[in-house]
């Protein structure tokens, strides 16, 4: 008999890895993709899961971090996302950061070449067909507007919203390498033994006070009256960190903490603004933490301002862009299924995770949840202890069990994670200190999640050989 393939909408980082899960069950998937049928504000190209702000996947030390874990869980679930990741590899301290074009390229390619899958350049407005009966929306914050009122329609309920920044990218020819130098915060080396993986632009005083007075009075884009939604604290525009305070930047984005001037090693800059490589060869590289909602002209005005950017060439202005999300602990089951209608399944930024990891994380388990399903088997959520069981399950319940207010956007975090009481002591019987125990703690949270996950992994290949009841 023939299988009836699972239809996959938006092909993004959450459906692209939903994509390749199903196509991995064994089960034919269509991926639905709009592009170029159907541009939005902020695609570039037609590729699949293009990246259209950072092209980080954030700190990639499953020991330390958080997110971390997360790749290292997806990485044994066999997620295309990571691998694509890890194969388009560019220097970035301690995070995975890839060449966004050759990343893009890489997923495309492999889903284009599955036999299993198959790729329609073409809009679903309003809900899928009533014969599509296995459905993954991945469609993300830029959901279109008639799929967005389509799924309103069936839940009574408002999406929630917020702002969502892009940070500006600069030609690395154009960069003053005699008053900029290369180095990581603390010397750290990343994933591929890089230790100098970013370009490091100083700041006195002086020009760290007139930068914040230009950030503050640069004209900023504005919006309607109707748009005025909140913005994801990790993604906030620069200018909206400036008017939370004068020294609030120099805590974020551009602390001067672990770094050595190389031109002028006595001198201890007061602030700092660090830029990311953003393509394999090198030529591009990103201002972290610098999405912005300034005008366009003000942008290339005030960031030439900062030490060794005088002549800076942008390939990419920062921008702003409108994000949805549905209020997916009321909405959404534990298999990420509407409640209102389960044969519609939610993946990626729309179920109101943050962060690209987080994103394609869920579309992981959306694609193994309906692949499953088409296959007549169950699946359960992975344990609480892992970081995909504790994202999922914050998404699908955790939140108002927690008790807490209106439902936001969360990247993964520890606090998501149930603790452990870290050693007191060392092997050797030395009393550890606050942060050797936080060392620790995370350590025994990472070898727990591991260690479940494997079990978990274990049991559903294990009930895969059994007969589908």
């Amino acid at each position: 008999m023939t299988t009836k393939p699972v239809h996959v909408i938006g092909g993004g980082l959450a459906g692209s890895e939903a994509a390749w899960q199903i196509a991995e069950a064994g089960v034919p998937v269509v991926l639905h993709e709009m592009r170029p049928v159907r541009a939005t504000d902020a695609h570039q190209t037609d590729g699949l899961a293009e990246l259209v702000c950072s092209n980080s996947f954030r700190a990639d030390d499953w020991t330390g971090n958080a997110v971390g874990l997360l790749h290292a869980e997806m990485r044994r679930l066999g997620s295309l996302i990571m691998a694509c990741a890890d194969a388009c590899q560019v220097p970035a301290g301690g995070a995975l950061a890839v060449d966004r074009e050759g990343f893009s390229a890489a997923v495309t390619a492999r889903l284009e070449a599955h036999p299993l899958v198959t790729i329609a350049r073409e809009e679903v407005a309003g809900l899928p067909p009533a014969a599509w009966d296995n459905v993954v929306v991945a469609t993300g914050p830029l959901t279109s507007p008639a799929l967005a009122e389509a799924v309103l329609g069936l839940t009574g309920e408002d999406q929630l919203a917020f702002f969502d920044a892009i940070a500006p990218i600069v030609s690395f020819e154009s960069i003053d390498m005699d008053v900029a130098w290369r180095q990581s915060r603390y010397d750290k080396e990343g994933p591929g033994g890089e230790a100098a993986a970013y370009i490091n632009c100083p700041m006195d005083k002086a020009q760290y006070e007139a930068f914040v007075d230009a950030l503050l009075a640069g004209p900023k884009s504005e919006f309607k009256e109707w748009e005025h939604v909140p913005y994801f604290d990790g993604c906030l525009p620069i200018e909206v960190m400036a008017e939370r305070g004068r020294e609030t930047l120099r805590h974020g984005p551009m602390k001067p903490v672990g770094l050595t001037n190389a031109h002028r090693p006595d001198e201890k800059a007061y602030a700092v603004v660090q830029l990311r490589q953003d393509n394999a060869l090198g030529t591009l590289w990103n201002m972290v933490g610098f999405q912005t909602k300034l005008k366009h002209g003000a942008q290339t005005e005030i960031f030439r301002t900062i030490p060794g950017l005088e002549k800076a060439v942008f390939a990419r202005l920062g921008g702003l862009h409108r994000n949805t999300f549905l209020n997916s602990p009321r909405l959404l089951d534990a298999q990420l299924r509407l409640k209102a209608e389960p044969r519609l399944r939610f993946a990626g930024q729309v179920t109101g995770v943050e962060g690209y990891v987080e994103s394609a994380a869920v579309g992981l388990l959306a694609g193994r949840f309906a692949g499953a399903e088409r296959l007549g088997r169950a699946v359960p959520p992975p344990p609480p202890t892992t970081a995909l069981g504790a994202l999922v399950g914050h998404i699908t319940g955790g939140h108002l069990d927690a008790g807490r207010g209106s439902f936001q956007p969360m990247n993964i975090n520890y606090g998501l994670l149930p603790p452990l009481e870290p050693p007191k002591r060392a092997d050797d019987g030395r009393r550890l200190g606050a942060k050797e125990k936080t060392r620790a703690k995370k350590r025994l949270i990472g070898e727990r999640a591991l260690a479940d996950l494997d079990a978990w992994r274990a049991r559903l290949e294990a009930e895969a050989l059994e007969p589908a009841q």
